[in-house]
């Protein structure tokens, strides 16, 4: 897939590859809002979840990310684990669009709600799921999913967002 954010930036979207994991480690390792996994966690990801996951490239560069899985036990539920842009990327609007990019590739294979939990205090993603829920003309539904207490060294409450069911956008 490819999507032209701004006149100078090409950004193309696909499916990751364990070659992909380093890069997007790196990503998240240098952004303090993210939990940080290992780079094993991505390579292994990137193997056996590469279908539901998506990197955007600007040239040899990967620019963003994000990973997600179908729910095992509601396969017509796609979960976003994680998401990013690099810094300093200076593209439009590349954070909604991976994710617009992922959901249309799972909506396209029978998912009909997408999940992710956050902070409430995270107030650009919650913007993000919102700008989500209009994109597919859908509702969302919010909820305690964890709380702070419930997580070791957790420091902020879980909270599911739903968002459904799917509409294809216009």
């Amino acid at each position: 897939m490819t999507g032209s954010l701004s006149e100078k930036t090409e950004v193309r979207y696909r499916t990751p590859t364990p070659k992909d994991a380093v890069p997007v480690w790196r990503m998240v390792v240098d952004e303090p809002m993210l939990d940080d996994n290992s780079s094993y966690h991505y390579t292994l990801w990137f193997r056996d979840f590469a279908k539901t996951s998506m990197v955007a490239t600007a040239g040899d560069d990967i620019v963003g990310f994000m990973t997600g899985y179908r729910r095992p036990d509601e396969p017509d539920t796609f979960f976003i684990w994680q998401a990013a842009v690099k810094p300093g990327s200076g593209i439009s609007g590349l954070g909604i669009d991976i994710l617009a990019n992922a959901i249309d590739l799972q909506l396209a294979a029978g998912a009909k709600y997408v999940e992710t939990s956050v902070s409430e205090q995270n107030k650009p993603i919650t913007m993000l799921l919102r700008m989500v829920a209009n994109a597919y003309d859908a509702d969302i539904h919010t909820e305690p999913l964890f709380l702070a207490e419930e997580l070791p060294g957790g420091d902020h409450d879980e909270i599911l967002y739903r968002i459904g069911p799917l509409n294809p956008r216009a």
